[in-house]
């Protein structure tokens, strides 16, 4: 039944699966790797995770050897071992915002608002606004006032395609952004996440890693949703350095990928921040021989889109948005390790771990993950893709 986490077989902490073979990929089958339904597969519906595990490092992880290409099951806490003394775990500290809104027309129909970006004050001092989705059986106009559940009360600035509108919220010069709209809006749940009492209380903590501190995401990066205070402790009192990268992850996550030839897709733009400090600490580690782990696919994104910004010499922090597209062919030059969840079939997600690990091998951990009863999508397990040796470049 969905929502409940599956026993782990009791052969399945020891097992290994070997799938070597995969890396003699003949041109064919690397043919396929830029075609997108080569990146379908079928998973039943209980597979999909509707709620989060009992405790977040209690989660199931597959992990795959990139060096020998062979499977081995774990829970999510034994992270520990994989992560070496010296090694750079890179997370991201954006935090979802309360983005989904219920409430009124002023012609008093009801109308759902979904925000495509955390509101922001006009000139730093001026008028909140923010684009938005808006849900209902018509359209307001221009100039409209929209009375939102909470008292929050906005005006449609301007009626935008698809769909979307720009809204202006009516909140005082001193008002908190970030209060107001946890005082009246839901996080917003992927939408393969079904259930009858919708978006609950619980949510609000379980669909934040515990490192979140930025506001400004509409969906979790959710391999970070695993690690707790505690487990990073552990980590640090290992010898594990840790840094943080913010991608506020935008609706465009949620876009279906439309064209059959993958290169030919166009993929969204997401809002990063990478500190100075962090790409230091990158520079620093690969000198001293670690290894960098990308806890998330948005965290690999920031990454190799900052190291291409850079000059020879003293790291430089990038801010601004990012559009790249990471495929197979892809040349990471600062990402070895990463730690994911698994993803939609026919996803710029999938294609982005398949650049790391191979798509064929991508496509059999995921069968072996559902043939071993693993728990898919946001709230679901977690994979890991690790290399013993630091192969990524300085960049």
């Amino acid at each position: 039944m969905p929502g409940l986490r599956p026993r782990l077989p009791e052969s399945a902490e020891t097992e290994a699966t070997s799938i070597s073979f995969l890396t003699t990929e003949n041109s064919t089958h690397m043919q396929q790797d830029f075609t997108l339904s080569a990146y379908d597969y079928h998973l039943p519906a209980e597979r999909i995770a509707q709620q989060p595990a009992d405790r977040r490092d209690n989660s199931r992880l597959l992990v795959l050897d990139n060096d020998s290409k062979v499977i081995n099951h774990r829970r999510f806490a034994d992270i520990v071992d994989l992560v070496a003394a010296g090694d750079l775990l890179v997370v991201n500290d954006t935090r979802v915002f309360p983005a989904r809104l219920q409430g009124r027309k002023d012609s008093g129909g009801r109308i759902e608002v979904f925000l495509l970006e955390f509101p922001a004050r006009v000139d730093g001092s001026g008028p909140t606004r923010a684009t938005a989705l808006l849900r209902c059986s018509k359209r307001p106009h221009p100039g409209s006032r929209l009375f939102l559940d909470g008292g929050l009360v906005c005006t449609v600035i301007e009626l935008l395609a698809d769909g979307k509108a720009r809204l202006e919220l009516h909140l005082g010069v001193s008002e908190d952004i970030a209060q107001a709209l946890s005082a009246c809006g839901q996080v917003p749940l992927p939408p393969y996440i079904l259930r009858q009492e919708g978006t609950t209380a619980a949510d609000r903590e379980r669909y934040q890693t515990v490192y979140a501190h930025r506001p400004g995401a509409v969906a979790a990066p959710t391999a970070g949703l695993h690690f707790t205070e505690a487990l990073l402790q552990t980590l640090k009192d290992k010898g594990v350095n840790l840094a943080t990268i913010t991608l506020h992850v935008g609706y465009g996550t949620f876009a279906p990928v439309r064209t059959e030839a993958i290169r030919d897709h166009k993929i969204h733009a997401e809002y990063i921040e990478v500190p100075a400090a962090t790409m230091a600490m990158i520079a620093a580690t690969r000198h001293s021989g670690g290894r960098i782990w990308a806890i998330g696919t948005t965290t690999v994104r920031a990454l190799e889109f900052a190291a291409r910004q850079q000059r020879h010499g003293t790291p430089v922090a990038v801010e601004g948005w990012c559009d790249l597209y990471i495929f197979p062919g892809f040349a990471f030059e600062v990402v070895d390790c990463l730690i994911t969840n698994f993803h939609l079939p026919n996803s710029s997600l999938m294609f982005l771990v398949a650049a790391l690990c191979g798509r064929e091998t991508l496509l059999l951990c995921y069968e072996t993950a559902i043939r071993e009863g693993y728990r898919f999508y946001s709230y679901g397990d977690a994979m890991a893709v690790v290399t013993a040796k630091a192969t990524a470049s300085a960049g």
